[in-house]
């Protein structure tokens, strides 16, 4: 009876050890994370901004032979601030329509009228941005990541990515930031009782 005592004490030492062992382990996917190079990270960012469709609506586009291509001087800089804004349709809004500029880089619907921002990395992009700021915008929706702001308007789909892992933050921002700068101020949002003032 003291040899099983014995013997059943010992095995549960050693799997509380080993247990306490291995937990005190990184994971590989985390050590694999750790190793990743800066140029790796960015080479993930521009797979994952790539891949979620942030050009459809951040990047200006003109008519080619397949649809609206991308216009690659002015990718990922929003909507022209220099482009006139076009008159919205009354009536196709009031049917219930909700109606997006021939690029994609303007929306409008209930809320007024919104305008894709400019993630390119200059300053009137998010080159003066936090990683924090921009983690803050992408994940909790807030305009220029700063707390105490406005959300940020549809169809921004930022609800989408809540729960988006640190790191692939991090690989989308330094992808980002790594694109060539684009000077451009994007309109403010047009607010639902001033899209019809000048019509």
């Amino acid at each position: 009876m003291k040899k099983q005592l014995f013997f059943c004490a010992a095995v549960l030492l050693l799997a509380g050890l080993f247990s306490s062992c291995s937990e005190n382990q990184p994971s590989p996917a985390v050590n694999a994370e750790q190793a990743m190079s800066n140029e790796d990270l960015i080479k993930k960012g521009e797979y994952l901004v790539t891949t979620i469709g942030c050009n459809d609506c951040h990047s200006p586009k003109k008519m080619g032979e397949r649809g609206p291509e991308i216009i690659p001087e002015l990718m990922l800089s929003g909507y022209p601030g220099d482009r006139p804004v076009q008159k919205v349709s009354a009536e196709a809004l009031n049917s219930g329509w909700g109606l997006f500029n021939p690029d994609l880089t303007s929306f409008v619907d209930p809320w007024g009228q919104s305008f894709a921002g400019n993630l390119t990395s200059d300053p009137t992009g998010i080159g003066n941005w936090t990683e924090e700021q921009f983690k803050k915008a992408l994940t909790q929706g807030k305009f220029k990541g700063i707390d105490g702001g406005r959300i940020l308007l549809p169809p921004m789909p930022w609800t989408n990515w809540v729960n988006m892992k640190d790191e692939d933050v991090k690989a989308i921002f330094l992808y980002l930031k790594s694109t060539p700068p684009v000077r451009n101020i994007v309109p403010a949002p047009i607010p639902p009782d001033a899209l019809f003032a000048d019509q």
